[in-house]
């Protein structure tokens, strides 16, 4: 095996043995990857403290193309110490880890990296985090080859007097074609396409109205449950933690 760099971000850790863990890694130069951290559960040992979920770092590791790495050492550029200290955002942030695990598992395109790095930067930043994650769920339906119809009517593919979108019908819904769809806020559609559309890096202010919020949220829940195919009862059980909670 050679010895090779990767920058990535830590998606999930599971024990191995009495003292190692094995850490799935998303990274920019090659998807997701698995690598063997040996020792990391000792006190002592250098890669403890670098060898958890949601961190960000150049790993410098004995890369083994077709088989389990191995984990030599750690470059830090993020720990996300302040989502760590959020309740809400700590709980946002692993299912963002877990939503773009089970992505890759389906289309392991580098690209995925910074998408899920752009969305834990803005959780970070104290930008509210179910929106944050809303745009990501959006922009991962791309990489699934579920994209819904965000231009156009689903239905006839007109462009204009779209009234509402509709998980069933695959998108937005115009005026012509509508039957008896749920009917949303003009406001939630316009926020719809430019979640999907927007670049996350360069968001500086998010203010939503929580009626919008919650309409983009079920919509968005409803076209995974129909479309993807992904197991997401992690997001149902944080959004009833996060109920409780407060």
């Amino acid at each position: 095996m050679k010895i090779e760099e990767v920058e990535g971000i830590i998606v999930r850790e599971t024990n191995y043995s009495e003292s190692s863990k094995i850490l799935n890694i998303l990274t920019k130069e090659k998807g997701l990857i698995g690598v063997m951290s040996k020792g990391c559960r000792n006190m002592k040992n250098k890669l403890r403290g670098v060898s958890r979920k949601l961190l960000y770092g150049r790993f410098h590791i004995y890369y083994k193309e077709n088989g389990m790495s191995t984990l030599i050492e750690v470059d830090v550029k993020n720990s996300y110490s302040k989502i760590l200290s959020n309740f809400d955002g700590t709980c946002y942030a692993s299912y963002l880890l877990s939503l773009v695990e089970q992505v890759a598992g389906q289309n392991n395109d580098d690209s995925l990296f910074d998408l899920l790095r752009s969305g834990l930067d803005k959780i970070n930043e104290g930008f509210n985090p179910l929106i944050i994650s809303n745009i990501v769920e959006l922009k991962c339906l791309d990489y699934l080859g579920v994209t819904p119809s965000i231009d156009s009517c689903s239905i006839c593919g007109d462009n204009k007097n779209i009234i509402t979108i509709s998980s069933p019908d695959g998108g937005f819904v115009c005026k012509n074609c509508y039957t008896n769809q749920k009917i949303v806020k003009p406001n939630t559609i316009k926020l719809i396409r430019m979640f999907y559309y927007v670049d996350i890096d360069k968001i500086s202010k998010l203010e939503i109205k929580e009626e919008s919020l919650n309409e983009i949220n079920e919509f968005i829940n409803d076209y995974y449950d129909r479309y993807t195919g992904l197991y997401l009862k992690s997001k149902e059980n944080l959004l009833r933690v996060i109920k409780k909670v407060s």
